[in-house]
């Protein structure tokens, strides 16, 4: 038998799966993220959720709001922790700009999709996106269950 090949671990944290359900998204942007260093053990330990995050661009810079880190436990801290603090985001001015004037328009948003590791540096994956309206939310289910239909079909015939 031939050894299966070792994949390399998945460098991902959480993902916000809700985000591409509810919007089409457009276009992604690498940012850093500006945490604590409770919040950074916390994320070692996968307590966090990114189901209500968005982004938001105050004064020319872009913070994270929404995204909640759970702390680990609250005896072996000796600040004050808040789990849905507003997070600063790191990008360049460039990025900035171009999600200033995308955000401008109307009917688009920008959302966290991802939160991982890059290195020991914790990285989110936004994206810019634009509100689904209830048929596309339809439409996107048919597609999701027509492809996992098709994945059994084919399975099944080169079992036989």
């Amino acid at each position: 038998m031939a050894k299966k090949k070792s994949h390399k671990p998945d460098n991902v944290i959480a993902r916000n799966k809700r985000a591409s359900f509810d919007y089409h998204l457009l276009e992604t942007f690498e940012a850093g993220v500006a945490l604590t260093g409770w919040e950074v053990k916390s994320l070692r330990m996968g307590k966090v959720d990114l189901g209500d995050s968005y982004v938001l661009m105050k004064d020319g810079e872009a913070f994270l709001l929404g995204a909640h880190i759970t702390p680990l436990d609250t005896a072996s801290t000796h600040f004050v922790t808040d789990p849905t603090r507003t997070r600063k985001l790191l990008l360049h001015k460039k990025e900035l700009a171009r999600l200033l004037a995308a955000l401008t328009q109307k009917g688009q948003t920008c959302v966290c999709t991802q939160l991982y590791w890059k290195g020991h540096l914790v990285k989110a994956r936004i994206a810019l996106a634009q509100g689904k309206k209830a048929h596309d939310k339809r439409d996107a289910t048919k597609e999701k269950d027509w492809n996992r239909q098709k994945q059994r079909i084919i399975r099944d015939n080169v079992k036989q």
